[in-house]
């Protein structure tokens, strides 16, 4: 019997969770903001598995994922922030221009309704 994606989400969140509180306690990583960084991450995963694929869901859910390790990165001290915001900004741009030259649909909650003449 397969698994569905939805009935993955949570132990592998769950993991995560565990994974990033055990490298925070042995001191691998220490002092990262965890709910943020693993809030940011997760929510970029769930948009990216259950969105399906189009321009909103791939920016928006690759964006918070490259945003939460950008979150880690400043956190331990490997970027500043007048590097992090600048380089969000460059992703999100990049994000936008590989959807529109990857001809990726619309997806329906944001299609404009023809209008009839």
């Amino acid at each position: 019997m397969q698994a569905s994606k939805k009935s993955l989400a949570v132990p592998i969140l769950i993991m995560a969770i565990g994974a990033a509180w055990l490298l925070n306690t042995i001191g691998v990583i220490p002092g990262v903001d965890w709910i943020w960084t693993v809030g940011l991450g997760t929510l970029g995963v769930v948009i990216l598995t259950f969105g399906g694929w189009n321009r909103a869901s791939v920016v928006v859910g690759a964006f918070l994922v490259i945003a939460s390790v950008f979150s880690v990165a400043r956190q331990t001290g490997r970027m500043r922030l007048e590097f992090e915001v600048p380089s969000l900004v460059i992703v999100l741009g990049g994000l936008l221009l590989m959807a529109q030259l990857a001809n990726l649909p619309m997806p329906e909650a944001l299609k404009q309704e023809k209008k009839d003449k």
